[in-house]
């Protein structure tokens, strides 16, 4: 990617300054060329570098969720970064302990568990959760007991192991051999699930909500399904929460919706407001099977990423996040549904898909989108994706969809 080729680099005077004649762009080209390139925000709102206003509704993909720049979490970060930034994990810090125990609580409590009923790992990323969570099954599994079967469309990492649970076998050719061990299954299909649940199964991974996949939520029927086979075959029932966790959804986590116990659960995104950090929860009787030496990160609890996550999951209990989620959410789908250009509004809480009429290409209408000062996404190719901030407002909201209205209409 050269400077000419990218829009963000070709149009700024900020970024031209920055790469003082370097003909090149100087990231790897893993990402599409930036459209834009933003240099503050605050709340739902986000300013480039020419000074331009934008409306934030896809929160770096669901992790800004109490808006950016929290004055609460940054000078939780700011405090922690003049007190203590990291130790490695031969030691342990008072933040990262006080966090694994409200990660815990939240997480147990909501399974219909007591707190203190499951242990913590902490990560940086989601893909890195999922990837701890599957050694976990393999270990707890055991040898002849490895196989983790997913869904086709699903999302859970670009990592190696994670793109191999990843039900898009589009995404595995580059990289193939793929490692083996994995199993990918239809969607909200328990037939198809049941047929794929041999001896050698050690756990099934679902997300409540595939994100990635065009914003399609498991039905509630179907994951009492899939906790009821787990259950019958000794198979752990894992939950990728990444993008659906911290409220999002209009519950604490998208499994509460089912009313069902996940036996682990992987988190990221949202926990930490944008600090990078994501962590593994499971049950104590499986996290047991974990020795020391078996997993590990250089930053697993760093205490400036850990205070981040404290001050993050306080807020949320303070707002009621997932009853604000929920409002908001039903506010943004009604408004949505009315919108001439689009004819269906799937998900749950605060995020959602406005599929859009088939002429219509989702690409060409993010970019437009972006052009009038509305952030979205083209989730699928005729599918908008809308994660808003949880603390967005009515005003906001309003202001979203009539340029969803301009730029349809």
């Amino acid at each position: 990617m050269t400077a000419k080729q990218s829009h963000a680099f070709a149009t700024s005077q900020t970024a031209t300054a920055i790469l003082g004649g370097r003909p090149e762009c100087p990231f790897m080209p893993v990402f599409g060329a930036p459209q834009v390139m933003f240099e503050r925000g605050q709340g739902t709102q986000l300013w480039d570098v020419n000074g331009k206003r934008y409306l934030d509704f896809l929160c770096g993909i669901a992790v800004t969720s109490l808006g950016h720049s929290h004055p609460v979490v940054a000078a939780a970060i700011a405090h922690q970064a003049n007190t203590l930034m990291h130790v490695s994990n031969f030691f342990s810090n008072p933040v990262a302990l006080q966090t694994a125990i409200m990660v815990d609580e939240l997480v147990s409590v909501s399974s219909g568990l007591e707190s203190g009923a499951g242990q913590v790992f902490f990560c940086n990323s989601g893909a890195e959760a999922n990837e701890a969570g599957i050694k976990l099954a393999r270990k707890f599994g055991g040898r002849g007991k490895h196989v983790v079967v997913s869904a086709l469309g699903s999302f859970h990492g670009r990592t190696l192991a994670a793109l191999a649970a990843t039900g898009q076998p589009e995404k595995h050719g580059p990289f193939a051999p793929m490692p083996d061990g994995f199993r990918h299954v239809v969607f909200n299909d328990i037939k198809s699930l049941e047929a794929s649940l041999g001896a050698s199964v050690a756990a099934v991974l679902l997300e409540t909500v595939q994100g990635e996949g065009g914003v399609i939520p498991a039905s509630n029927e179907y994951l009492k399904a899939v906790r009821e086979l787990c259950t019958q075959r000794g198979i752990l029932m894992m939950i990728d929460e990444v993008q659906t966790g911290f409220a999002r959804t209009g519950k604490w986590f998208g499994f509460q919706h089912a009313g069902i116990e996940p036996d682990v659960v992987m988190l990221a995104k949202a926990m930490g407001n944008g600090m990078p950090i994501g962590a593994l929860w499971a049950r104590k009787d499986i996290a047991a099977v974990f020795k020391p030496g078996d997993h590990g990160s250089t930053f697993s609890g760093t205490a400036i990423a850990t205070a981040a996550v404290r001050a993050t999951i306080q807020l949320m209990i303070d707002m009621d996040a997932p009853t604000v989620a929920m409002q908001r959410g039903k506010e943004l789908s009604e408004k949505l549904r009315a919108v001439n250009g689009v004819v269906e509004v799937r998900g749950a809480g605060l995020l959602l898909a406005a599929e859009l009429k088939p002429e219509l290409d989702a690409k060409k209408v993010t970019s437009q989108l972006l052009d009038h000062g509305l952030v979205v996404n083209g989730v699928t190719s005729h599918a908008l994706r809308l994660a808003p901030p949880l603390t967005v407002s009515s005003a906001e909201i309003d202001e979203a969809i009539s340029i969803i209205k301009d730029v349809l209409q």
